[in-house]
């Protein structure tokens, strides 16, 4: 919201501006967050600027002055997008087409492969007797001459020139989870004919886009129109390039000092927040019956690709909690009566901690196929951890561990076809910090028949790691 209904709501009163001075016109879409500094301030050396001059005296209903200090609105990128002298963003991705990587997106029937620089392909596999392999797959497109990164020969003179093409114009954005975000684009023709389009080929848009923390993975797979794709890849590559660095919205801070005489924070407000501390609900557990379908759970649009080598990386997804309090979240999960639930494709991951690991399908016309792929045991889990490492520890700076993964066993599943044993399951429960506080990534591997590693990595469990006993058994911080 703009300064003014901001101040004017936290504070809880009309704002009067001293000295006749003018509020200054801001925008809706720009969001602001009021500090209460005290007497001594110290003003941020980076980001949005400060001058000592731009500030208004608020004064509250019960005659509380305060001097609110007013940031200038300006983007703090211009100047290094201005002055930026490095490798154009066809140059940063130049590394991902030479090694030949390819990326993959695992969905309920097809699998698409990225081989950067080459081509796109969606293709599923079936299996007959006889191990004898049928493979249905269609080209999405090929790299062909008029892209900027086609022929070694023509590579560099070519992209230079499409990135003195985008220099020159506005670069292209797509909207991503609800934020303009800006992309390389490269286009790949002369894939498989299209019947719906007299034969023409089908052709496809691959749009880079930046995120630091990216391992070149597929977020979507879109058919825009009729045999024509949008493919987007998460890449760090393009993240040199200031241009093309993902931004979070910026919050800009406005610092409202105590005038003398004045409390550091007005009194109302002080009231107001108290208030609605008490009026927050104690967190009620849901009776099984009353919860959705879908347990209020959304999965996000992110998966990492396929791992090609001898683990193969079954499925993965991301998993949005609910947003419970943390405490309560925690008693919950380490009690195993709040389970977490993850993957893409065929098969879903139930993981109820000191349960069991299920793994499931659900169809509308035949219900839910389920797999028990290991159950709990304390005894044998601990007779596991004798000859296993629980834990793993990672160094602080100050030189202290902290504990950074632990592993847990789950076996007695259901018995395999083809080793003729239960199945049995690894969980690795990691600390990953994020964004979002409550997100859960869950991933599964199957590096032996019927032998599984489960992967979970959450913000939450971070919470809790360190609470870990030496067979790695978790509990709730004191």
């Amino acid at each position: 919201c703009p300064a003014p209904a901001l101040l004017c709501g936290l504070l809880a009163v009309a704002a009067v501006a001293e000295g006749g001075r003018a509020l200054p016109q801001l925008s809706d879409d720009i969001p602001f967050r009021v500090n209460w500094p005290g007497t001594e301030l110290s003003l941020p050396t980076t980001g949005v600027l400060y001058k000592e001059d731009n500030y208004i005296i608020m004064t509250t209903v019960d005659k509380e002055k305060y001097k609110c200090l007013l940031p200038l609105i300006a983007s703090g990128n211009e100047e290094e997008e201005k002055d930026y002298k490095g490798p154009t963003p066809g140059e940063l991705l130049e590394p991902l087409f030479k090694q030949s990587s390819c990326s993959y997106r695992i969905e309920s029937y097809w699998t698409y492969e990225v081989c950067h620089g080459k081509h796109i392909r969606q293709y599923h596999e079936e299996k007959e007797t006889g191990q004898k392999i049928n493979i249905q797959e269609y080209y999405l497109g090929n790299m062909i001459m008029k892209n900027p990164l086609s022929e070694p020969e023509q590579s560099q003179e070519l992209s230079c020139g499409y990135d003195l093409f985008l220099s020159l114009t506005q670069i292209p954005t797509k909207n991503i989870e609800g934020q303009m975000t800006p992309y390389y684009p490269v286009e790949l023709g002369n894939g498989t004919p299209c019947s719906l389009r007299q034969n023409l080929p089908r052709s496809s848009t691959v749009m880079y886009i930046c995120h630091p923390e990216a391992k070149h993975e597929i977020l979507s797979v879109a058919e825009v129109t009729t045999c024509e794709y949008e493919v987007v890849i998460l890449t760090p590559l393009l993240c040199n390039h200031p241009k093309y660095r993902f931004r979070a919205s910026p919050v800009n801070d406005i610092f409202c000092q105590s005038l003398p005489g004045s409390p550091l924070k007005p009194h109302n407000l002080e009231q107001l927040e108290k208030q609605q501390e008490m009026l927050k609900m104690p967190f009620r557990r849901v009776k099984e019956e009353e919860m959705p379908s879908t347990k209020e759970e959304k999965f996000s649009s992110i998966h990492k690709p396929v791992a090609v080598g001898s683990h193969q990386l079954l499925t993965v997804g991301t998993t949005h909690i609910s947003k419970l309090t943390d405490e309560q979240l925690i008693k919950e999960f380490l009690s195993g009566s709040y389970c977490f639930h993850g993957g893409v494709g065929w098969w879903k991951y139930e993981f109820c901690y000191g349960k069991y690991v299920h793994q499931y399908h659900e169809d509308k016309e035949s219900g839910k196929t389920s797999v028990v792929v290991g159950t709990w045991s304390k005894e044998e889990h601990i007779e596991w951890s004798r000859k296993n490492a629980a834990r793993t520890f990672s160094l602080r700076e100050d030189g202290t561990q902290t504990v950074r993964m632990v592993s847990h066993f789950y076996g007695n599943g259901d018995v395999c076809d083809l080793t003729d044993k239960p199945r049995q399951v690894t969980v690795k429960l990691k600390c990953k910090e994020s964004d979002s506080p409550h997100a859960v990534t869950i991933y599964m591997l199957e590096p032996h028949s019927c032998q599984y590693i489960l992967g979970v990595e959450s913000p939450v469990i971070c919470k809790i790691l360190d609470t870990a006993d030496e067979y790695g058994l978790l509990s709730v911080p004191s």
